[in-house]
């Protein structure tokens, strides 16, 4: 016979379990938001623990596990990337591109623990960790001499590439803020001008055209006649900013430029990547070792790592269906957000959001953004708040 005492104790234990869980995964994910943009580390540790926690929670609790319905095309491109890596040349090798995949959980981790307010508490965590990110940069530049192509500023993480791809995001989150937020609205003014120094200072070209895009939406949904600033910030840019960083945000306009051939180059190498074989590509992280059969006699660079454009990248690595999923994905979310945008309680997280696509999509026609862990993360973050925060009125 069970005592009542015993079955009283499970029961007053159960709700603080559940609390206590609720409350690590939480802090957690706001410790990937922040991590993140100083080391993939420690953020994905705590992406780990977030995991756990929600593991424990559907375990334990026995709750059952809730995606909003834009992740679907995720799950599809994951399905599709897992059949292009059977018929890889090189499975082992295709087969590390497949651990990536694991990141499309903070899509529904974060839907599950960053519920309500935590997803404005959440933005602010972003941008007050990438205010002190672009600080970092700004101190390379300035005082480490981190000022050139040889030597670009990376804040505390590994490549310019990745760094420039997270401020880039930022910079349409604060603006955001500034734009359509209620709080808050002083410390994202004053963090905007230090993101839109230090991209430049990086000599990204596609972080500043994909940061350029988020700004020019975010103007154009707030009030199209903001769109005035734009011309006078680009004076203010070609007066102030060192001849180096105007002279490289002129050069991707010269296609001469060896870079921007070589990217030109790629198209031409890519499009028969994708003929031959159209339906599973020619196997996730084969660009590289494939380059030498498909490279054009007139190619800067005798081998590269990936095409420098996500649409075509997907295309020839993962096949035709894959970049399907991955088009479904994007518009279904714009789709989605945009509906949210009639909200007047959701529109401040759905500019957000759709700002971050926006500047990927604009950055990814350079660079192959959607295949850096860093940016994905923070990304996926971004895309699924305005869902957390509005759970079970928009799927």
């Amino acid at each position: 016979m069970i005592h009542p005492m015993t079955v009283f104790t499970e029961a007053t234990a159960m709700p603080r379990r559940r609390a206590a869980l609720e409350q690590a995964g939480l802090l957690a994910l706001f410790g990937v938001a922040g991590a993140l943009q100083f080391s993939i580390a420690i953020a994905q540790s705590l992406l780990a623990v977030a995991v756990v926690c929600w593991i424990a929670l559907i375990v334990i609790d026995r709750e059952s596990v809730e995606i909003p319905s834009f992740a679907w095309p995720l799950v599809a491109y994951a399905v599709l990337t897992l059949i292009s890596t059977a018929f890889s040349p090189e499975p082992r090798t295709s087969l590390m591109a497949c651990k990536q995949m694991v990141l499309f959980l903070i899509v529904p981790l974060v839907y599950r623990f960053v519920r309500g307010s935590n997803a404005q508490t959440m933005v602010t965590v972003i941008v007050s960790f990438a205010a002190a990110a672009a600080a970092v940069g700004i101190f390379q530049f300035g005082v480490l001499h981190y000022d050139n192509l040889g030597q670009r500023p990376t804040g505390t993480l590994g490549h310019y590439m990745t760094y420039s791809g997270l401020l880039m995001l930022v910079i349409g989150t604060a603006l955001a803020r500034i734009l359509f937020g209620e709080r808050d609205r002083l410390w994202a003014a004053l963090v905007v001008p230090a993101l839109a120094v230090t991209i430049p200072l990086t000599f990204s070209r596609s972080a500043e055209v994909g940061a350029s895009a988020a700004v020019a939406l975010l103007l154009l949904l707030k009030d199209k006649r903001l769109l005035a600033i734009l011309p006078v910030v680009a004076l203010v840019f070609f007066v102030a900013a060192p001849a180096r960083i105007t002279d490289r945000f002129e050069s991707m306009f010269n296609l001469k430029d060896p870079t921007v051939a070589d990217r030109l180059v790629m198209l031409r190498e890519g499009v028969p990547m994708v003929k031959d074989h159209p339906w599973v590509g020619i196997g996730p992280n084969m660009v590289q070792p494939l380059y030498a059969k498909y490279r054009v006699p007139d190619a800067e660079n005798q081998v590269n790592p990936h095409l420098h454009n996500v649409p075509l990248q997907i295309a020839a690595e993962r096949g035709l269906p894959a970049l399907a999923a991955w088009l479904w994905f994007v518009v279904g979310l714009i789709v989605a957000l945009s509906k949210m945008l009639r909200d007047r309680n959701q529109k401040l997280l759905a500019a957000t959001a759709l700002a971050a696509v926006v500047s990927m999509l604009a950055a990814g026609m350079f660079e192959y953004n959607f295949g850096d862990s860093e940016f994905l993360m923070l990304f996926l973050i971004l895309v699924t708040l305005p869902f957390a925060a509005a759970r079970g009125k928009y799927a």
